[in-house]
């Protein structure tokens, strides 16, 4: 089953998770989504394979989210979802995903339960 990383390559932690899957040897395709952003459907598909809410994917010491006055916030899921599509930044990161699973790989370590 193929494995895919959600990374910021500048992220150090997403790159000890791509480090880690690239010498484990497994096959897995990396996505920035800076570049190729998460769509809509696909963030709400990682979601439920994670088990947690848009709220328990974001990012609340970002500069965004302050700058944005989230905190204390009663956003909506679509909202959040909305809020993370306009602004990657608001992401937690390295998200990795492999067939009906899916985790925050943070901190890195936690990669050993996808492989």
């Amino acid at each position: 089953m193929k494995i895919t990383i959600y990374q910021k390559p500048t992220c150090t932690t997403c790159r000890k998770v791509y480090n880690a899957l690239k010498e484990s040897g497994v096959d897995f395709d990396a996505v920035n989504y800076y570049i190729e952003p998460i769509s809509k459907s696909k963030l709400k598909d990682i979601l439920h394979k994670m088990g947690i809410s848009a709220a328990g994917l974001l990012r609340t010491k970002e500069p965004k989210y302050k700058e944005l006055k989230l905190t204390g916030r009663k956003l909506s899921e679509d909202e959040i979802i909305d809020l993370m599509m306009k602004y990657p930044d608001l992401i937690q990161r390295p998200i990795v995903e492999k067939g009906e699973k899916a985790i925050l790989a943070r901190p890195a370590e936690r990669i050993k339960e996808i492989l």
